[in-house]
């Protein structure tokens, strides 16, 4: 069986034509796409599905058995987005016992998912669909209109620049125009580290994830308040210590911080690993194989943490401690730690790969 996936990663079927996926089926793919393109007549993805189902409709005059599915992720396109659409292929697989499959795509965002379909199923080929338009609507003013009324691009480009209009106007108003561009500075470097790692998508999973918690009365809740307790004393006595030495550099004061925060930091991730084998525990009756990984690269990472830190604080001269060569042993047993938490994890995944039985030959 042969499976022709049709991604849509910011859910515009959901947000749009209020269609939940997966959709499997050609004739619930093209009914899909028909209130899709009701909704919306630009939108690219209707487009892709439609290609998918005239792929699916080539193999099948080929003399193939195959089927055709769409899968939905979500607005928030990253972490929330990919595990969803990892989810429903999941499900999808369950019920179509496909052995490859073909990805149609609409766009360069969409294939980034392909890693996720491939660790599933084999992955055939990659179907591109490119939209051809009249010249006489490519006018600069019409691409930044329509593109400008996309949410995802919006947030990407306007916030920022109504940061650094609000920042600079309340500043300038008040007198105090350089502190406004410190200010700004602060803002827009948050904000970016905020973008770079979906750190946004992470608190807003987090928050949907505890109130789950908070219903179902899972004991993910108390590790979880735990953990943001533990790292909250970590700031707390890191600070008190960075403004009790008001004589040294702020560079020097920085390491003072650190050092004092990362036990807590440390402490704080075993807590909530422990708290998420626990919940598994419960769930299915076994200890996930991840808490392995997890716990020896905390327990590595804060190896090299503590090195690198009293390493700077050696060479700077705040405070006697360990020679170099310790401070050197510490830092390769974080290492050594954290590289073996990667083997151990490519086991993991090379046992499951043998658990696996091959796909049947055909005869």
């Amino acid at each position: 069986m042969r499976l022709v996936v049709c991604v849509d990663r910011d859910d515009d079927l959901g947000r749009k034509a209020q269609v939940a996926g997966p959709i499997v089926g050609r004739a619930s793919v093209l009914d899909s796409a028909v209130r899709l393109g009701t909704v919306d007549p630009e939108d690219s993805d209707t487009n892709a599905i439609f290609a998918a189902v005239s792929l699916l409709d080539e193999l099948r005059a080929a003399g193939e058995e195959c089927e055709v599915c769409v899968l939905t992720g979500s607005s928030k396109v990253g972490i929330v987005s990919d595990r969803r659409v990892a989810e429903q292929f999941d499900r999808v697989l369950d019920q179509v016992r496909a052995t490859s499959a073909y990805l149609v795509s609409d766009g360069a965002e969409d294939e980034y998912l392909f890693p996720i379909l491939a660790s599933r199923v084999r992955i055939d080929g990659v179907r591109r669909v490119f939209v051809r338009q009249s010249a006489s609507l490519e006018s600069t003013y019409y691409t930044l209109v329509r593109a400008l009324k996309d949410p995802k691009l919006r947030a990407k480009t306007v916030l920022p620049f109504a940061f650094v209009l609000l920042i600079l106007g309340f500043a300038a108003a008040d007198g105090v125009f350089l502190w406004g561009v410190i200010g700004l500075a602060i803002v827009l470097g948050v904000y970016l580290i905020f973008w770079t790692f979906d750190i946004d998508e992470m608190l807003i999973e987090a928050l949907r994830t505890a109130s789950t918690d908070v219903r179902t009365g899972s004991v993910t809740l108390g590790f979880g308040l735990l953990t943001v307790t533990l790292v909250g004393v970590g700031f707390l006595t890191g600070y008190n210590l960075y403004a009790a030495n008001p004589g040294l550099s702020v560079f020097d004061r920085s390491v003072l911080f650190v050092q004092a925060g990362l036990l807590w930091w440390i402490l704080g991730g075993v807590v909530w690993e422990a708290g998420r084998a626990i919940r598994r525990k419960l769930l299915v009756g076994r200890f996930p194989r991840s808490l392995v990984v997890a716990m020896t690269s905390i327990v590595g990472l804060g190896f090299v943490s503590y090195g690198i830190v009293f390493l700077f604080r050696y060479l700077q001269g705040i405070a006697s401690g360990p020679e170099i060569p310790l401070l050197v042993a510490v830092i390769v047993t974080g290492l050594g730690l954290v590289i073996g938490a990667g083997v151990i994890q490519q086991y993991f995944k090379a046992t499951a790969r043998r658990a696996v039985p091959p796909p049947p030959s055909a005869s």
